[in-house]
């Protein structure tokens, strides 16, 4: 297992240093989703290059932000960007950010994300509740960063995703007016888009969504003990279920089009906790 306190014991003081308070609840926003920001009644915010150690995101869409705030009277911890495997970091590099929330002592930590919908159901601008994750992509990192593990830590992966936090985040919806998906999200190392010919794979398998993030960061957030939770944005159609090449673009463009759903349904869901 990864020595965080070791590898990061100057960025954790830093960090700690800057936010001196216990969160309701951890967000990661993903691609497009960065603008929930504004929503928040600042406390403490900073660039993440303000601490010695931690990577910087190379990615559009991706400010690179941390910020301390209120909402509805509820403490926030919001990393506004995230770090991608693809970008040629270490795994123990982009789960960073988890372990820096769960030095806060928080215990809910809500994973955003843009996702390519494989689900023939799903279009963009649809949100989508993770229900179950794959990384078999992922498998051999995430076992080197996490581990054996003790029989607690085992056992959290009982309730994965949270039953709680999922269904608070269903709630959510339902006061925020917000029509909400469900299915399973699937993880791609990236960074090219997958090829029809997998697309057609994973989707014989149950896979309703598809990304190159989220999945290791709510594996490691179980892991340390936090209710874990996630909720895709469909930016675009997975490839071979349209005549549309995929770009970034189209991710972040999408990712606007849904912005007052998606916004609303976090605001709903930090209400709810």
């Amino acid at each position: 297992m990864i020595n965080f306190e070791l590898k990061y014991e100057k960025t954790i003081e830093q960090f700690l240093e800057k936010i001196n308070f216990v969160p309701d609840v951890c967000i990661v926003l993903g691609s497009g989703l960065g603008d929930f920001a504004t929503h928040l009644e600042v406390i403490n915010s900073f660039e993440t290059k303000e601490l010695s150690g931690y990577p910087s995101s190379t990615v559009e869409g991706h400010k690179g932000k941390i910020i301390a705030g209120l909402y509805a009277g509820k403490k926030v911890l919001l990393f506004q960007g995230r770090i991608h495997f693809y970008e040629g970091y270490q795994l123990s590099e982009c789960l960073l950010p988890i372990y820096l929330a769960s030095k806060t002592s928080c215990k809910n930590l809500i994973l955003t994300n843009a996702a390519g919908g494989v689900n023939d159901y799903f279009h963009p601008g649809d949100l989508m509740l993770v229900n179950s994750f794959n990384y078999m992509n992922l498998y051999k990192e995430v076992a080197e960063v996490l581990g054996i593990g003790s029989l607690e830590q085992k056992n959290a992966f009982l309730d994965f995703p949270s039953k709680d936090l999922s269904n608070k985040i269903r709630t959510g919806a339902l006061k925020g007016n917000v029509i909400l998906k469900e299915g399973s999200y699937w993880f791609s190392k990236g960074p090219s888009y997958e090829t029809p010919a997998e697309i057609m794979m994973f989707k014989r398998f149950g896979c309703d969504a598809i990304g190159m993030s989220t999945v290791h960061e709510a594996i490691f957030g179980a892991f340390l003990g936090i209710k874990v939770g996630a909720i895709s944005c469909i930016t675009n159609f997975a490839a071979g279920l349209s005549d549309t090449k995929l770009t970034h673009k189209e991710v972040i463009e999408t990712g606007q089009i849904a912005k007052e759903s998606f916004e609303n349904l976090i605001k709903s869901t930090i209400e709810s906790l």
